[in-house]
């Protein structure tokens, strides 16, 4: 059976999605399936030129606002891209982005299109504060939903609530699939150590929506109260600067450390103690799932899949959104005993084992492709 895993990003972009599919596509090529794995280069910007058309909405009435215009036109291009580059037949398409489910099915109505929704662009844009939530942008970013819907022949999302919150976008949701993400268990190795300064960590790009500011806020709040820590912030953004300067400002820059960017932060995040990220909005949060697989204790707060990989007390800490002094008390108490930490750090590595391995992932698609597999 030959698949197509279609991606936006290539796959050395960073993100849980890029960096996942190839792993996933390595366990089932080593099983004996054809996979190809399909994306649009950075490089290619303003060659595509075809009309764009959607059937359950007009677009047009969007245009002329940039997100929509340069969604489009990247619509455009990675139709040029597709025809240009996909020359043979496949038996399925799995796509991993609207753009690229989307364009598949343009450029090969005939092959059956599993689309796979990560994430929620429009609230990211709305978070990061590049759109008005209800404007136009808004408005075309959510009708993409139903768009998918009528096109894709599966529709699959990666956690309940994100499920639910697409709900209010489409005819028929019930028929909306769930499927976690999963994490090769090879590239995480805990490893046994003891640090005698609590180490926390945090790996995002640095935009708004992440809930950074509040992490400042909640470890100044932890050194005025005496206690010792060190912040290790990878990744990078727009709002780094203003990071870096609100540390100054909150007196812990000589306790922050920002790194930038980094390829495989898993290498040597098994070291550190506490993974910390108070996200205003995740779809699902992969980067809990692997932290919990470098053996790290977790806090983060009780939106989209963060609650559902997170049983407060038991594997980890959730907080409310914004909540400096909550998410200070949560800190606190990982920081401050050891022996909870650990019991935390435990179970959480359990339960992702368990329930986020790409073993699991591999069986559950395994049978979502082979029924659509031609007799």
């Amino acid at each position: 059976m030959r698949v197509l895993q279609a991606l936006f990003f290539p796959p050395e972009q960073p993100g849980g999605v890029s960096s996942m599919v190839p792993f996933m596509l390595d366990r089932f090529n080593k099983r004996g399936w054809e996979m190809e794995l399909f994306s649009l280069p950075k490089r290619i910007r303003g060659k595509g030129t075809e009309e764009v058309r959607f059937s359950t909405f007009d677009w047009t009435v969007y245009a002329g606002n940039p997100i929509v215009d340069k969604y489009i036109q990247t619509y455009k291009d990675y139709v040029w891209w597709t025809k240009l580059r996909i020359q043979k037949s496949f038996d399925l398409i799995h796509a991993h982005h609207p753009i690229a489910g989307l364009v598949m099915k343009q450029v090969l109505p005939e092959t059956p299109l599993i689309m796979t929704v990560h994430s929620s662009y429009e609230k990211e844009l709305i978070l990061n504060g590049k759109i008005a939530e209800n404007g136009p942008e808004h408005a075309f970013l959510t009708s993409i939903y139903r768009e998918l819907e009528e096109r894709a022949d599966q529709l699959i999302t990666v956690s309940n609530s994100f499920k639910h919150y697409m709900a209010d976008y489409l005819q028929e949701p019930e028929r909306v699939g769930v499927i976690p993400n999963g994490f090769d268990e090879k590239r995480f190795r805990p490893v046994q150590h003891e640090n005698k300064v609590p180490q926390l960590i945090s790996v995002c790009r640095l935009v708004p929506a992440k809930g950074l500011d509040t992490l400042l806020y909640a470890c100044a709040e932890l050194k005025q109260k005496g206690h010792k820590f060190v912040l290790h912030l990878i990744g990078d953004g727009p709002i780094r600067q203003e990071l870096e300067e609100l540390a100054v400002k909150l007196d812990i820059y000589e306790e922050t450390i920002f790194y930038g960017y980094i390829l495989h932060p898993e290498d040597f995040m098994p070291f550190f103690d506490v993974f910390v990220l108070p996200s205003r909005a995740e779809s699902f949060g992969s980067v809990f799932a692997e932290a919990a697989l470098c053996g790290l204790a977790v806090v983060g707060t009780d939106v989209g899949g963060i609650g559902e990989q997170i049983e407060h007390g038991t594997n980890g800490l959730l907080v409310p959104v914004d909540d400096v002094p909550a998410l200070a008390a949560a800190l606190e108490k990982v920081i401050g005993d050891p022996m909870y930490r650990y019991q935390l750090s435990r179970i959480a590595l359990e339960k992702a084992l368990k329930a986020y391995s790409m073993t699991r992932v591999v069986q559950q698609l395994r049978a979502v492709y082979r029924s659509y597999k031609k007799e």
